[in-house]
């Protein structure tokens, strides 16, 4: 049937058909067909027709237009092929069941199918017999309500999602995160849960405006969008907050890889109508069910690992432990400490020698920091100054480090520099150019003498703050020394623009490798041609034993700093040494390197068939370990090393000398983004649950039932030499 007229249309109906029902005596049907006929021209309601088929017989001219459709393209189709239910209408999926049944319906929400589905209408219909009680089809009217749903939809859109920069918005996060968890509980399946947020967003807005704070925001977004590649969903949960939802990894090396992709991509500089500008970004990480099996527990095991990854210098990203739990509390107890230890003066500076490989000769004295608590006794540096550069009390404590060290070299001969560490949160700290030209002033230090050990993450803040504060730096004459070079993001090309007048090496490089106990030797070589095409010494750190020592001579480096020369010296023992006349250094390998090294082995377990040991660690890289605790250990034994929560690394003994055992990891640890290093996977909740225990996120301790063990243990395979911990049951 092609389209007709509704005159047409409606005599038809008048005609034989009992459904209509009469009109009232004296009724002029020609009067009702105009006043029909302008409703429906107007738009403003709608006629629709069915055969007995369920094929569109009819169709309001204005429907049809609103489709993009002629008539004749339509005639015929069926119509629930022309119309569908609209997402989310509780009673959308009844049509095709009212029809097929035929019952009367009213109000039912759908849109126009195929290309033109922007049409919303309200339809109502009932079925239509002939006076045999042979059904004919159905009738209908429809009203649009494409604006009306529309305006609900967008209504709806930003009920779940953020309205500058598009993300989801914290309630519709909580929302995919229970229902993830849910859906991944039953079918033992995991997700990862990220943690994002801004370093120095708040000087954007503060400096720029919140016109160009706004627009930053949008390009963060659309950077997160690139990095993530539909992998998962990113919300944005208030302010410079963002979070990220990843199914289906539990695969710490890959999810590091994503944590430093987004950290590289947030941290380049951005276009605002306002300017450029520059902003960091720190990443927290919490894996299901791993680290928590409801939202609350991960989120707020994602939050604990990104204040540590902001504490530990910003920039940064860290995988959720056990341990921050306490890790926490130590930290807040300790900022309050920090502050004031700097009012009542309980820091000093030591100086370590920087010895030069030609002649052996003390050329410079690096400045280390000490803390002497009156609880804690001896503070570390390593331990304090992470802290420090969270809570950004190292600005003060770097003023006065700065101040300090200057006043003890100017006592010093002429032919000794003293080199001071500068983190990137004093160097972006406003004034810090002044600081030292002020200081060098008061002091009268030549400023030739001071050198200035820059981390490569000073070069991810504002390029132009960055270059002016570089530069500026250069015009008054000190040292700058770019440090721990290889071991952040920077880019090679910037070596040529910054005055850098050394390469300073750090003591990841000497971590032991398999196939050379001394590091990586390559990569060590490599740095000193670079250094030496631009024009640059190399300073290598850390430096213990006389073999590395020989052999960072061999290939060229110019200076080196470590027990293999001397410890940290005090400012009156460095005095007493330099009354002796001209400072020279003899290397030594006396032991120094073991006893200092002492402090950071730990214990953890072996396993080995049935039997489970307690032994010590005592060295630790990608490929491989070394641990002390048993004898008569041959070569090609396998064990399998528990580190704690889970972690268990598959390995084999490739050296064995007494009591010690070197060990090739069967797959490569992966960074855990403290510095340190972790294992891919962990022993699943699930298997725990499987065989028994309740499902939670991983506690603390040993997992030997998991690996299906004796659960009291044995120690009788090997023999435990007395360098082994006490040992107890598995």
């Amino acid at each position: 049937m092609g389209a007709m007229p509704f005159s047409d249309f409606f005599k038809s109906k008048r005609a034989g058909e009992a459904s209509v029902g009469a009109s009232p005596a004296g009724f002029d049907s020609s009067a009702k067909i105009a006043v029909v006929e302008e409703i429906e021209t107007a738009g403003a309601y709608g006629f629709w027709k069915t055969d007995s088929q369920g094929r569109i017989a009819y169709l309001s001219g204005w429907i049809v237009a609103a489709l993009g459709a002629d008539f004749s393209h339509l005639d015929g189709r069926p119509f629930q092929q022309a119309f569908v239910p609209v997402e989310g209408e509780a009673d959308g999926r009844s049509l095709g069941l009212k029809l097929g049944t035929r019952k009367s319906f009213s109000n039912l929400a759908v849109q126009g199918g195929g290309e033109a589905g922007s049409l919303v209408l309200q339809l109502s219909g009932r079925p239509l017999y002939d006076d045999s009680g042979s059904f004919l089809g159905f009738r209908g009217s429809a009203v649009d309500v494409t604006e009306e749903y529309r305006a609900e939809e967008e209504a709806n859109r930003l009920a779940k999602f953020d309205s500058l920069t598009g993300l989801a918005n914290r309630h519709r996060m909580e929302q995919r995160i229970d229902s993830t968890l849910h859906a991944f509980r039953s079918a033992k399946r995991a997700a990862a849960l990220m943690m994002l947020d801004l370093d120095r967003f708040k000087q954007v807005n503060d400096t720029l405006g919140h016109a160009a704070g706004d627009q930053l925001l949008q390009q963060v977004a659309e950077r997160l969008h690139g990095a993530i590649a539909g992998r998962g969903e990113i919300g944005r949960l208030g302010g410079d907050e963002f979070q990220v939802l990843i199914p289906d990894l539990d695969d710490r090396g890959e999810l590091g890889e994503i944590a430093k992709k987004i950290i590289q991509i947030v941290s380049q500089p951005y276009s605002v109508e306002e300017g450029r500008c520059s902003i960091g970004c720190s990443v927290g990480i919490a894996v299901a069910p791993y680290d928590g099996v409801e939202r609350d527990e991960l989120t707020r095991a994602a939050d604990l690992a990104l204040y540590a990854s902001k504490n530990g210098g910003r920039g940064q990203f860290r995988f959720y432990a056990a341990d921050l739990e306490h890790e926490a509390t130590l930290r807040k107890r300790m900022e309050e400490d920090l502050a004031e230890a700097i009012e009542a003066g309980h820091f000093t500076l030591e100086y370590q020698p920087v010895v030069s490989l030609a002649d052996n000769r003390v050329v410079a004295l690096e400045a280390q920091y000490c803390w002497a608590d009156e609880e804690r006794g001896r503070v570390e540096a390593d331990t304090f100054l992470p802290i420090a550069e969270g809570s950004r009390l190292i600005v003060p404590i770097g003023e006065w480090g700065l101040r300090k060290a200057c006043e003890d070299a100017v006592t010093w001969p002429e032919s000794l520099v003293v080199a001071m560490h500068i983190s990137p949160v004093q160097f972006d700290a406003n004034g810090f150019v002044e600081t030292v030209e002020s200081v060098l002033e008061k002091t009268g230090l030549d400023p030739a003498r001071l050198e200035l050990r820059l981390p490569e993450s000073v070069l991810l803040g504002d390029g132009s703050k960055v270059d002016k504060a570089m530069a500026s730096l250069f015009k008054l004459g000190v040292r700058l020394t770019l440090d721990q070079f290889g071991s952040g993001l920077s880019s090679l090309s910037y070596l040529r623009r910054a005055p850098f007048n050394a390469l300073r090496i750090g003591a990841d490089f000497f971590e032991p490798v398999m196939g050379n106990d001394l590091g990586d030797m390559e990569l060590v070589r490599a740095v000193v041609a670079l250094a030496g095409a631009m024009g640059m010494e190399t300073v290598a750190s850390g430096v213990h034993a006389l073999a590395l020592m020989q052999e960072l001579k061999r290939l060229g480096v110019n200076q080196v700093c470590g027990f293999v020369y001397s410890g940290a010296l005090t400012a009156d023992e460095v005095a007493e040494e330099i009354a002796k006349g001209e400072w020279r250094l003899a290397p030594t390998d006396t032991g120094t390197q073991r006893a200092g090294r002492r402090t950071v082995f730990r214990k953890i377990g072996v396993i080995h068939e049935d039997h489970y040991y307690d032994v010590t660690l005592r060295n630790l890289s990608r490929t491989g370990a070394m641990i002390q605790g048993l004898e008569d250990v041959p070569v090609g034994t396998m064990f399998v090393l528990d580190f704690g929560q889970g972690q268990l690394a598959v390995c084999t003994v490739r050296r064995t000398m007494d009591d010690t055992q070197g060990l090739e990891f069967e797959q490569e640890l992966v960074d855990d983004g403290a510095g340190g290093l972790c294992t891919r996977h962990r022993v699943s909740p699930y298997e725990l649950a499987a065989a028994g225990a309740p499902l939670q996120a991983l506690p603390p301790g040993k997992y030997t039932l998991a690996q299906g063990l004796a659960s009291g243990g044995s120690f009788a395979q090997f023999k435990l030499s007395s360098n082994a911990p006490k040992q107890q049951a598995a």
